[in-house]
């Protein structure tokens, strides 16, 4: 069977916990071809891949959000266009969010060679976007209104102009673009489509948005619009969805996913992988070692984990913090977190960079995730499997990790509030103290994810879906 993996703004650009579960699926079903349509930024990203692409990948396509190239040979072939009535009313659905209708958009872009310039800045749209601000925005400025619809559709027009590749399944790991180019497919080729999502791709948004300073106002609303109307798409399109933890199945049904589609997926890690370490020399074991598997972006939220450890330092001197994931995703965060180091003269961070976890992990008395926003991390199972107990903040599936949902472990580490010095900085302290604590929460720690977490877990419950999609099986013999 041949599989299309459509992933945004991760795999195999930049390492983390999307992109090493794409990557360990892809490995994992070594069987299946599989073909990688990767949505990036723009141009200057092209081909710097961090991941080697296994054997059983057999084409990399990408696409780009922000294309001054390419669009500047569109506007060079300077065709004119004119939408009928069915295109038209298509694209005033989808500027006014009422009942989007998606295949005749789809088919503009299919059959029609056309400038976008002469798109976006033809009689059609200004048309379309005119209705939107009288019916929807009559108090605001029109041609702020007008550049910033702009400025919003030329991305998903960028990615309905795609040239998909042709597959059985097109497995998407988000929705946003990702289930636009999964949908479009499943119309043009009639294949399957799955939708996996690792975090709630529209919460996530909107959640950026609202603290985004580059947006203000009726702006912010009509940017989350357009990625709920994606969402929705992606959701009524796919054969199957899959959520990570019970919750973010309760979100996907809140935000219009029909309940009889969604299966719940946990990860899972290799856990042979964290079993006879030889811990890195570096480490010293006279100090209590607190490890962050983290990328250094400000959705990590580095800097509060940096002024919490600076406290601690104060109450155990011997404590020490391991910062371990690479700090070239946004430099600029990453410098800042580097001056504050400087600027707090605590001792004893270590920035190490990209590493290979296992030799590292072994060696840590402790693991510590301060993110503002996460979806099942694999960095906390990571941590139970070489036996260490995690503190997380109360994000995503962390809580669920921690105290457990389905099985009387008991806890595993401890959970605090996001941004909060104080309590994260009392949760290194309790620990650094409390041996026996760290033991016992790590054994339970690692009795939870050797019960559910495994990437034998994970590799059986994907297998049964992707047998729905693989034509070639025999289903009497199942």
């Amino acid at each position: 069977m041949k599989i299309c993996i459509v992933a945004e703004g991760c795999y195999p650009y930049v390492v983390g916990g999307v992109s090493s579960w794409i990557h360990s699926m892809i490995k994992t079903f070594s069987k299946h071809e599989f073909v990688v349509l990767a949505i990036v930024s723009n141009r200057s990203q092209r081909g710097k891949f961090v991941y080697d692409m296994p054997e059983n990948v057999s084409e990399v396509h990408e696409v780009y959000l922000e294309d001054s190239d390419y669009i500047g040979e569109k506007l060079k072939k300077n065709r004119k266009m004119h939408l009928n009535d069915r295109e038209y009313n298509a694209l005033r659905s989808l500027l006014l969010n009422r009942d989007v209708e998606w295949e005749p958009l789809f088919n503009i872009f299919a059959n029609r060679k056309f400038s976008f310039n002469d798109l976006l800045m033809g009689k059609d749209f200004m048309r379309a976007v005119r209705e939107c601000y009288q019916i929807r925005y009559p108090e605001v400025v029109f041609s702020d209104f007008l550049w910033t619809m702009r400025s919003i559709y030329l991305p998903l027009f960028l990615v309905l102009d795609t040239n998909l590749p042709k597959a059985d399944l097109y497995h998407c790991v988000a929705t946003g673009y990702a289930g636009v180019l999964g949908s479009m497919a499943k119309s043009r080729y009639g294949c399957g489509l799955l939708i996996s999502e690792h975090g709630i791709y529209t919460r996530e948004r909107e959640e950026e948005l609202i603290r985004a300073k580059w947006v203000e106002g009726i702006y912010k609303n009509i940017w989350i619009e357009q990625f709920k109307k994606m969402s929705m798409l992606a959701y009524n399109k796919a054969d199957r969805v899959t959520s990570l933890y019970e919750h973010a199945k309760e979100l996907q049904i809140e935000l219009g996913c029909p309940k009889e589609k969604i299966r719940v997926t946990p990860n899972g890690i290799d856990e042979k992988r964290f079993k006879n370490y030889v811990p890195n020399k570096d480490i010293d074991t006279n100090m209590v070692n607190v490890g962050a598997v983290v990328r250094v972006t400000p959705i990590k939220d580095i800097k509060t984990l940096i002024r919490a450890f600076a406290f601690a330092k104060e109450e155990v001197s011997n404590l020490k913090l391991w910062i371990m994931g690479p700090v070239d995703e946004d430099e600029k965060y990453a410098n800042e977190c580097f001056e504050l180091v400087g600027l707090l003269g605590v001792k004893d961070i270590v920035f190490t960079g990209r590493v290979n976890v296992p030799d590292y992990l072994g060696g840590m008395d402790m693991t510590i995730l301060t993110s503002i926003s996460e979806g099942q991390p694999l960095t906390i199972l990571e941590g139970y499997a070489a036996g260490k107990p995690a503190i997380a903040t109360d994000v995503g599936n962390c809580r669920g990790l921690i105290y457990g949902e389905t099985d009387d472990f008991g806890e595993a580490g401890i959970l605090t509030h996001i941004m909060s010095v104080e309590e994260i900085k009392d949760a290194m302290v309790y620990l650094a103290k409390h041996s026996k604590k760290r033991e016992m929460f790590g054994r339970n720690g690692y009795m939870r994810v050797m019960a559910k977490y495994t990437v034998s877990n994970m590799r059986e419950t994907y297998n049964s879906i992707y047998n729905i999609f693989d034509t070639s099986i025999d289903w009497r013999t199942l």
